[in-house]
């Protein structure tokens, strides 16, 4: 059974069909990634609409629904409700803006869009689960990644600056392979290090300083994503105090992964080690969030989500400490939910590495 095959059969019960505009899900359920276009699920059948730009591509690649090229997209439409007798449609009420909403009632007065978050959670749920093909190609990502990151170590000397890192990144992720970086690099240094999303800058890395860099690759539009943080020359005692308490924390919340449990549970047992070692109030933000074809995807490893884990759940773990105007130190590994733990597709080193 195909995903639109079982997307179709867990429409909204008061649904005749599910329309998707949105890219990532167009990409998640037909395989094809295109900047436009108009899916509909239908039990009966699915149909993608898309212009003469992508056309000849779609109608190659697809082959779980019909490929239609849109050419007079509003009358083609219309005739393809009337035809299969669709007189009640299910959005996304995530991706949807309110214009486009109105946009659809306005052309289409004897149609009913349905304004609830039930379609969108059933693409959430569809979402939230990984296949092994996914997994495959986050971990493809992931290697790229750590391999461009064992480069940029030998890279990195006094006097580079964080643009120049990020850059050297950036480059050699894509000389590896990458198709593109998964997001906005961030390596940040000295007093820099203590904002959790800092942009960097033509600071020059100094001895003492941390490093955090913060960084993916993508592979079939598919995200990686890790955190590492190492140190120039010396660092003070604080700072190894510091480091050693996040990894700590970090390898209590990767214990704490395995089927069945809540997503904040596995943040309590990170937060506890870092609050428990004088801590608390540094750690601002959640311990992670799912990966796949977006950066940000559910599950969110938060204190306050009590979804329960479940198998091929993939997510982030990434505890941090930031000292404002001093330093900051994060550690971040990707992981997929396993009955009795999880599986770390993250294989490089977290122990202290001082350049």
């Amino acid at each position: 059974m195909t995903r639109l095959d079982r997307l179709a059969e867990k429409l909204p019960e008061q649904a005749d069909a599910g329309l998707i505009i949105s890219p990532i899900n167009r990409r998640y359920y037909t395989g094809f990634l295109s900047s436009a276009g108009v899916l509909i699920a239908m039990p009966q059948k699915s149909c993608l609409f898309i212009d003469f730009r992508y056309y000849e591509h779609a109608k190659a690649q697809i082959t779980d629904c019909e490929v239609v090229l849109a050419d007079h997209l509003t009358e083609q439409l219309d005739a393809f409700f009337r035809e299969n007798q669709i007189k009640t449609i299910a959005v996304e009420s995530q991706h949807m803006t309110l214009c486009e909403f109105r946009g659809y009632q306005e052309r289409f007065p004897e149609i009913c869009f349905l304004d609830s978050d039930d379609f969108q959670k059933v693409i959430l749920s569809d979402r939230l689960i990984k296949s092994q093909q996914e997994i495959q190609w986050v971990i493809e990502a992931q290697r790229i990644a750590e391999n461009a990151f064992e480069e940029t170590l030998n890279y990195i000397q006094r006097g580079r600056t964080e643009r120049e890192i990020a850059l050297f990144l950036d480059y050699t992720m894509k000389k590896l392979g990458a198709e593109d970086i998964s997001f906005e690099t961030i390596v940040a240094s000295g007093k820099h290090s203590a904002v959790p999303h800092a942009v960097p800058t033509d600071k020059p890395v100094e001895n003492g300083d941390f490093i955090v860099m913060d960084f993916g690759a993508m592979v079939n539009g598919y995200h990686s994503d890790m955190t590492r943080t190492v140190a120039i020359g010396e660092i003070s005692s604080e700072q190894k105090r510091v480091y050693d308490t996040v990894l700590q924390a970090q390898l209590a919340a990767l214990d704490a992964v395995k089927q069945g449990v809540t997503c904040k549970s596995i943040d309590a047992a990170a937060r506890k080690r870092i609050d428990n070692n004088g801590y608390a109030g540094c750690f601002g933000h959640s311990t992670g969030h799912g990966v796949g074809l977006e950066i940000h995807e559910k599950p969110n490893i938060s204190p306050q989500n009590e979804q329960l884990t479940e198998n091929n759940m993939l997510f982030t773990i990434e505890p941090g400490i930031y000292l404002e105007g001093k330093f900051g130190v994060r550690i971040e590994d990707m992981v997929v939910v396993r009955d009795n733990g999880c599986l770390n597709l993250t294989k490089s080193k977290k122990e202290r590495i001082s350049l």
